[in-house]
């Protein structure tokens, strides 16, 4: 498995590119800015894209997606809860003075349990609401892509619209659960462990509460 993280954008969001070496497949996960970047990427490692699968629809992680779009044709997977937030994707970009081109509509429906496939790499969706509704994490190959839920040492916020502390904190059991060897790629910030974080972060070690900030 071939992973490369991209850092993107004004808000310095981790877009990863994801493939199968062994037949070239590719997926971005969360193309939040600079597509024309990402773009390239995926070019310098002569891979075919196949999909954009989406953690969950704030700016920083779906605004590189039109861009995309109009060089590949690939379907957008995103799971349903977050599409109120994924249609206003435009007026949410005007708020933080940025011009985010509309992306066109998701193309399939992510569900908790699902599995999603590139070349021959196998990903269970885990459904981990609280810092949007619709969030998920793509776990297999003994890693996490786990968007905006679990940082090194922090977590997500949740004082944005349609976010739930209590749904969080739920979602955190789920990470924490996972294999401590697991590793993390996160939505922003630098990669860690399950093990790691079940022994550092203080909203793991019971030391600190989800609240809304």
């Amino acid at each position: 498995m071939f992973v490369r993280a991209l850092t993107v954008g004004p808000f310095q969001e981790n877009c990863y590119l994801v493939a199968d070496e062994s037949t070239g497949d590719a997926v971005l996960v969360d193309p939040g800015d600079e597509g024309a970047r990402l773009l390239v990427a995926v070019a310098e490692g002569g891979f075919t894209l196949r999909a954009l699968w989406i953690t969950h629809a704030h700016i920083d992680h779906i605004g590189g997606i039109a861009a995309v779009k109009r060089v590949h044709n690939v379907p957008v997977y995103l799971h349903p809860a977050d599409r109120p937030l994924y249609d206003r994707v435009v007026e949410q970009g005007r708020k933080y003075g940025l011009q985010i081109d509309a992306p066109p509509p998701p193309d399939v429906d992510l569900s908790d349990g699902d599995t999603v496939t590139v070349g021959a790499l196998r990903f269970d969706v885990m459904h981990v609401p609280g810092h949007a509704p619709g969030h998920v994490a793509f776990v297999g190959h003994g890693v996490v892509f786990g968007g905006d839920c679990l940082f090194a040492g922090s977590i997500g916020r949740t004082d944005l619209p349609l976010s739930d502390p209590r749904a969080l904190e739920k979602s955190l059991q789920r990470f924490a659960a996972l294999p401590p060897e697991t590793e993390v790629y996160p939505g922003h910030g630098p990669t860690t462990t399950i093990g790691e974080e079940n022994q550092t972060n203080p909203f793991l070690t019971g030391a600190a509460r989800v609240l809304k900030r």
